[in-house]
């Protein structure tokens, strides 16, 4: 339990499924939380739901909180920083989720040399299941990133990484499940297209794209040795796998990472000009 005080800026789907994970975690109580939006409607939600304080002035607040997580926009958080910046301390942790915002970026702007630890999460951390990814610049030390990952790791999987990969990590896990919901619609769709009511078909291939998914994760095996375990000589696996070789699925899923790369670096450099 990290029994720390915490501001969330930014009460939308990453930033309330954060506050789930960390409540749900027990890494601190709801009375040491307050959620900071300018949606009045969200706020009181949020104050229902979870019993947390809610506010739409961000300097009370940061003045008195050990840990403010950054769940805005990237256009917002200019003015956020801004009005942050007279109330930030020194020896506050900052915790970024802001796309394409470097660390060290944050830590300037804030003009105090705080620890900022910079995070790229994905959708799934709304069920628990995100792959997260984190990054930071000094002052930033071992117990800053210990407590990153206490709170990543309430919704899913954490790794640290080089802030220079996090643009690899955003075309990989941040994007990527786009490409996986892809995926099980196609799948659905070859299902229907062979006669199977659309439901069944859908059932089946979400079960399918998770029940692989959990034995990579489980078994820790290469996902080549999985798939030569389910194909045999001359069966159909092989066949559909022919199929999908020389429509090149492995090329185009290799490059939709290398896209999805490359724009994130463009986004990121346009930040930093602006």
């Amino acid at each position: 339990m990290l029994n720390k005080s915490m501001v969330i800026v930014g009460g939308g789907n990453m930033g309330t499924a954060l506050l789930r994970g960390i409540l749900h975690a027990k890494l601190t109580s709801p009375q040491r939380i307050t959620v900071v939006d300018v949606h009045a409607g969200k706020l009181e939600e949020l104050k229902q739901k979870f019993k947390v304080h809610t506010t739409s002035d961000i300097s009370a607040p940061i003045s008195k909180a050990s840990i403010i997580i950054l769940a805005v926009k990237p256009q917002t958080l200019g003015s956020v920083l801004e009005r942050m910046k007279s109330s930030v301390k020194p020896e506050q942790l900052i915790i970024s989720i802001v796309a394409g915002v470097r660390s060290t970026h944050i830590r300037d702007r804030l003009e105090k040399k705080n620890p900022v630890i910079r995070v790229m999460p994905n959708i799934a951390a709304t069920v628990d299941a995100a792959a997260s990814a984190l990054s930071g610049c000094e002052p930033a030390g071992e117990e800053h990133f210990k407590v990153a990952e206490a709170i990543f790791g309430a919704v899913g999987d954490v790794v640290r990484v080089e802030e220079q990969h996090l643009d690899a990590v955003t075309g990989l896990s941040g994007s990527g499940p786009a490409y996986i919901y892809m995926v099980i619609e196609a799948l659905c769709d070859g299902g229907v297209k062979m006669g199977l009511p659309r439901e069944i078909a859908m059932k089946l291939a979400t079960q399918t794209v998770f029940g692989a998914a959990k034995l990579v994760k489980e078994t820790n095996a290469h996902p080549a040795t999985l798939k030569d375990q389910v194909t045999t000589p001359g069966g159909t696996t092989i066949s559909a796998i022919h199929e999908l070789e020389e429509r090149g699925l492995r090329a185009m899923l290799i490059s939709a990472v290398v896209t999805a790369t490359e724009r994130s670096r463009q986004l990121s450099a346009s930040v930093r000009e602006s």
